[in-house]
């Protein structure tokens, strides 16, 4: 018997014992299924974090007090450090020759917008910047114009706004020249920004930005504030941050060998940590699934066992007409992989489906894994080719006048 014929007679018992077969492989088939599912949200928020976080560029960082990234509550050491200041903003755009803009900034999250009888939700983040914002933030303006450098000399009570913010309380007419209260205060309307889409399901147009001289005189100067840096090129991204930190350090008297009372983020911070975190929960779910597979083999070799005890008969007449021991070995080993094949076939169909009917339903993003699709096919066949020696050795070994009395 060839081997096409191995693949035949494979299929043909799978349709013979079709529950059984499904019920052996449905092991193999839950667990390709969660990785496949997994893995595809998995890359589909990777791809997506990388894609919205390019917006922020290759040549651009943020200098903070307090870590980009905390997991529960915020750590002593964070809270205590020194804050962060425009002093220490203007010492940066004064010494650094690698750096191009330099934007102090700071935000003030769940205000109100209004105008007349329209309002927004107590959602909308408000944020004080100078006329760096919106390059090293990757704004652009719409209409009208962004901040100046005499808007923020003068404190001047002036504002920006989101595309959000315009549809809710200017759903009809131009905002221009209006007037609108966040919260108690008053601002003229100089300019609107284009539309910015959402990051990990929020949107990124719910914001409003005023001078940040104004945003100090209303909620205090006693904050710290984040300063956004744009290098001259993407060339120049680690040098600029080497002078940056070299700079704070003496601007905030930092001793020699002591670790910095700040933090550096970048796209490629949130980047690389997203994606080691992404790594650690793949390797995760790949060891609970081999785990899986591992038991669903051993349940293929115990139902293998049985199938070759009610096929003796027929390995008995098929040795008695001329097959050989690699003949019976290769038919049964044929029939193990295609059974854990099937299994992953079917377990990768499921998990795609899976993942993107999340995708349809919820923020999350999906990407079909080809090369993981392929390796757990892979995988699963390697499964069945394992776990099916020992019963296909055993159905080999057979005597045949033995078989044939087998009732």
């Amino acid at each position: 018997m060839n081997f096409g014929e191995n693949i035949g007679t494979g299929f043909s018992n799978l349709r013979a014992n079709k529950l059984r077969s499904a019920l052996t492989i449905l092991a193999i088939i839950i667990g390709v299924m969660a990785i496949m599912g997994l893995w595809s949200i998995l890359q589909g928020l990777q791809n997506n974090v990388e894609q919205q976080l390019a917006i922020l560029g290759s040549n651009t960082f943020q200098v903070q007090k307090t870590p980009a990234l905390q997991m529960g509550r915020l750590d002593r050491k964070y809270r205590n450090r020194k804050n962060v200041t425009v002093e220490h903003a203007l010492a940066i755009r004064d010494k650094a020759s690698a750096v191009k803009l330099v934007g102090p900034e700071d935000w003030q999250f769940g205000v109100t917008v209004k105008y007349e009888d329209k309002k927004t939700n107590p959602n909308v983040q408000l944020a004080g910047g100078t006329p760096e914002f919106a390059e090293n933030n990757g704004y652009f303006v719409a209409e009208g114009r962004f901040i100046t450098n005499n808007d923020v000399d003068r404190a001047r009570r002036v504002i920006i706004l989101g595309k959000d913010v315009v549809k809710k309380v200017f759903p009809y007419g131009n905002p221009l020249g209006k007037w609108v209260r966040v919260d108690a205060d008053r601002y003229e309307v100089v300019g609107l920004l284009e539309e910015q889409g959402a990051i990990f399901g929020e949107s990124q147009d719910n914001q409003v930005v005023i001078p940040l001289t104004t945003f100090q005189n209303v909620y205090g100067k006693n904050r710290s504030i984040n300063i956004t840096v744009q290098a001259w090129s993407a060339d120049d991204m680690e040098r600029a941050i080497e002078q940056t930190v070299a700079i704070l350090r003496v601007e905030r008297k930092v001793p020699p060998g002591e670790p910095n009372d700040f933090e550096i983020w970048s796209s490629k911070t949130f980047i690389d940590t997203f994606n080691n975190i992404a790594r650690i929960i793949k390797m995760a779910a790949i060891g609970i699934v081999s785990i899986a597979l591992i038991v669903a083999g051993i349940g293929i070799m115990n139902i293998m066992l049985v199938s070759i005890r009610e096929r003796t008969r027929e390995i008995g007449i098929r040795k008695a007409v001329g097959a050989k021991r690699r003949d019976i070995l290769s038919q049964f080993l044929t029939e193990a992989v295609i059974l854990c094949a099937a299994g992953g076939i079917i377990g990768i169909a499921l998990g795609i489906g899976v993942a993107e009917l999340l995708a349809a339903t919820t923020p999350l993003r999906a990407a079909i894994p080809i090369v993981p699709a392929f390796l757990a096919l892979l995988f699963s066949s390697a499964v069945g080719l394992f776990f099916g020696i020992y019963p296909a050795t055993k159905a080999a070994r057979l005597d045949p006048i033995e078989s044939l009395r087998y009732e």
